[in-house]
């Protein structure tokens, strides 16, 4: 195995181990739990998620290319890096079905726009920063369906 695979091989790993506690925690709660109106922040909760997952191959993806020697990808695993903590305190919040979700997705609307605009620019060559452009432009969408 390549250093390549093995690095997206333990990138990919790192965001099962990251994301699957979470997912596991709002996967079948609500059918023993019912406390009447569901999840109110379901789509955001499914969306960070996304992003979590698909960032965290792109931040792998970059931190290759990077110690390549690829100085164009330091802009895309920044951004991609401030939206790891961002989607990862708005997926914790909406799962307990927080007040401060809502404040907490404004911000996150405004740090995946940022990471998807960095992303787009790689897109056509990388298909990990059009996976994660793509998740964060639905994190977006959901973000804003619960703040407007």
């Amino acid at each position: 195995m390549q250093r390549r695979e093995i690095l997206k091989t333990v990138a990919g790993a790192v965001a099962v181990a990251m994301v699957a506690p979470a997912l596991a925690a709002t996967e079948g709660h609500e059918h023993h739990h019912d406390h009447g109106g569901g999840k109110p922040f379901a789509g955001v909760i499914d969306t960070s998620s996304d992003c979590l997952k698909t960032g965290e191959a792109c931040l792998a993806h970059c931190l290759v290319l990077l110690g390549q020697g690829d100085k164009e990808m330091a802009g895309c695993a920044q951004s991609v890096n401030e939206l790891l903590a961002t989607c990862t305190a708005l997926m914790k919040l909406a799962v307990q079905g927080s007040s401060f979700t809502p404040a907490m997705a404004r911000m996150a609307a405004d740090v995946c726009a940022s990471c998807e605009n960095e992303c787009r620019k790689h897109a056509d060559q990388h298909a990990e920063c059009k996976a994660c452009a793509d998740a964060c432009a639905d994190c977006l969408k959901a973000c804003k369906a619960i703040t407007a």
